[in-house]
């Protein structure tokens, strides 16, 4: 007998985001609102270079960039490839990153603050990790309004766990 996924529906999901580049930032935004969209429970971990996602000192949350070097995915608007040596020319990341941010508000996709507020408006839960809070030297108060709590990974993994869980790691 073969089990299907709709045997075993997902009812929770929680999402680790440890990077800190827009793409990895987003996609954790966009799939932890499609989960609380979808109707589930949606728990999301900012850790190590993610937490820029979430900090609003220094306005981090509004100034996240695209990875130039090492990203192999990365093309230009007419389609071709950007090779890897390109990205260490100095202002590429920054032009990356702007063309990046006009065509999502073109496209009209919500700001990190925005997703966070659809997030935590629809039951979503957002939490920072402590061991890369105290790395970082961030307080609670450095932080979005959005996140709940700053949590270790063991207290975390424990409310992330139960039947119909599962973890996802960006």
């Amino acid at each position: 007998m073969n089990a299907k996924s709709s045997d075993y529906p997902i009812k929770k999901v929680s999402i680790i985001c440890a990077k800190g580049n827009l793409e990895d930032v987003y996609a954790t935004l966009v799939m932890s609102n499609g989960a609380v969209m979808e109707g589930m429970e949606a728990k999301v971990f900012f850790t190590f270079f993610g937490l820029d996602a979430i900090t609003k000192k220094g306005n981090r949350m509004n100034k996240l960039h695209t990875a130039t070097i090492g990203n192999p995915a990365l093309r230009f608007p007419n389609g071709w490839r950007v090779p890897t040596w390109l990205g260490s020319i100095p202002g590429m990341e920054a032009m990356t990153s702007g063309m990046m941010k006009k065509t999502m508000e073109k496209l009209d996709i919500p700001t990190v603050d925005e997703f966070l507020e659809m997030i935590t408006a629809g039951g979503g839960e957002i939490y920072a990790c402590k061991l890369a809070m105290d790395m970082f030297k961030l307080k609670k108060e450095d932080l979005s309004e959005h996140v709940k709590g700053v949590l270790t990974v063991g207290e975390f993994y424990e409310m992330a766990g139960g039947e119909g869980a599962q973890i996802i790691f960006t």
